[in-house]
């Protein structure tokens, strides 16, 4: 196998260059062109590698890519996960690079989508190709790639629900994940939740002149950043009545375990450029991204941002909140509180709007299962050690949806890194991680079919 990736190593990477250079970003509409293209040229490859029936699955918003390749009814079947949408670009001044205009330096891939996930769905294409050189897949496998994650996954779902023999399987594999450092594989087993929403603070019935109304007026600016800061107390946790009622507390033992991964505070604080770490009292950095609650506020905005000055006391004033949420707790749950304590806390003068965008519950995956192990011994093999099982502070809550829809657990094998920016400028996904990806899934096939087919 280690041949023929390196034969065609420079390849593999201009394929994922060309598809790099299409915006699918699913947030904006003006894109919606470029998402179809992507979704198009997705199915071209999976086509090109061998699979059979592949098809883009129409629904209410952005097509879904799927594939398969059916070669034994006797022989498990893995259902492979990813998305092919994109997080907007902006703000495109602060790349180094073009965000759709994807360069290799230092090792590394630069694009949007680099890792967050192309880079890491186009490790999978690439795999089935490896796997077609060495004696063809061992099991089944089907393909179910889709172009609304960064949106909130709001029709797969649906899809799923529709289509429950069609994706049956005894697993699900996606690689939207990371590990925690080029020479220290691991697997994520816990995800945490999310709820999010958009909030709007209305104060008069249009902006005023802040010398005529100042004084006189709540102005919603204020208001509204008066409301976010009583949010968290002084210890940083969450001042929502009800917040923590559900929320899963982990033994001191598991604790303890879950601290002894790889960590190092000074490296950490150096590579986000800050003096101090911040967050909830008498947790580590690790548990605080991790095993706890969250609440952040992910976009503010109001009055006037444009050059120069205008004394103005705006009508309206919004911000973006998410919650990451952790086992036992449910977004549905969360949302309802966060909004009966956002508008409850409203001072007299304005009024409040909370709206929902969207959720996901959180998940913690099994790690003695066939898969885990399989997986395991893969990363073992190609890195040459064994992998950490870590809870990742992200949202996949596409994960907790297949459990619930298709009866079967997932497996986090992905091969990112905390420092390769997704979601902000000059996101990047290396070279090594890009190969050590490809060479590794094979791996995870082969013994997955193995062990499946073991006595129990």
């Amino acid at each position: 196998m280690t041949s023929f990736l390196t034969q065609n190593q420079d390849r593999f990477l201009s394929e994922l260059l060309e598809w790099l250079r299409i915006p699918s970003v699913s947030a904006d509409p003006k894109f919606h062109g470029d998402v179809l293209k992507a979704a198009e040229y997705l199915k071209m490859r999976l086509e090109e590698v061998g699979l059979d029936n592949v098809e883009l699955c129409q629904t209410a918003g952005n097509p879904i890519v799927y594939g398969e390749k059916l070669i034994d009814p006797k022989l498990p079947t893995v259902l492979v996960y990813g998305h092919y949408d994109v997080q907007p670009a902006d703000p495109y001044e602060l790349w180094t690079s073009g965000p759709f205009d994807p360069v290799i330096k230092d090792g590394k891939i630069y694009a949007r989508g680099a890792c967050d996930d192309k880079g890491q769905v186009y490790m999978h294409v690439k795999a089935f190709e490896v796997l077609n050189q060495n004696g063809g897949l061992p099991c089944n496998v089907k393909v179910m790639i889709e172009g609304e994650e960064e949106v909130g996954s709001n029709n797969l779902g649906i899809f799923v629900n529709a289509n429950k023999e069609k994706l049956k399987a005894d697993v699900v594999l996606l690689s939207d994940t990371g590990i925690i450092a080029n020479d220290t594989p691991s697997i994520e087993v816990g995800l945490r939740g999310l709820s999010y929403h958009e909030v709007e603070v209305t104060g008069p019935n249009r902006d005023l002149h802040s010398g005529l109304y100042g004084g006189a007026v709540h102005n919603p600016i204020n208001a509204l950043c008066k409301m976010i800061a009583s949010l968290h107390d002084e210890n940083g946790h969450i001042t929502i009545p009800g917040f923590y009622d559900n929320v899963d507390v982990l033994s001191e033992e598991e604790r303890t375990e879950l601290n002894k991964a790889p960590y190092n505070e000074e490296e950490y604080k150096q590579s986000i450029g800050l003096p101090a770490t911040y967050g909830e009292k008498g947790y580590t950095t690790i548990e605080r991204t991790s095993i706890r609650p969250t609440l952040d506020v992910n976009g503010i905005w109001g009055g006037y941002t444009g050059e120069g000055a205008k004394t103005v006391i705006a009508s309206k004033a919004y911000a973006k909140i998410s919650m990451r949420l952790v086992p036992h707790q449910t977004s549905e749950e969360i949302s309802q509180l966060f909004q009966q304590h956002f508008t409850s806390i409203a001072p007299e003068g304005v009024t409040v709007v909370v709206k929902p965008h969207h959720g996901g519950e959180p998940v913690v995956t099994p790690t003695d299962s066939v898969a885990y192990k399989a997986a395991a011994q893969a990363l073992e093999d190609t890195f040459g050690k064994k992998p950490i099982p870590t809870r990742g502070g992200g949202s996949i809550p596409i994960v907790a949806m297949f459990k619930t829809e298709l009866g079967v657990d997932s497996v986090l094998l992905g091969f990112g890194l905390d420092s390769d920016a997704i979601h902000s400028p000059n996101e990047h996904y290396g070279v090594f991680n890009f190969m050590k990806g490809i060479e590794t899934i094979p791996l995870f096939y082969q013994h997955y079919a193995h062990l499946m087919q073991q006595p129990a």
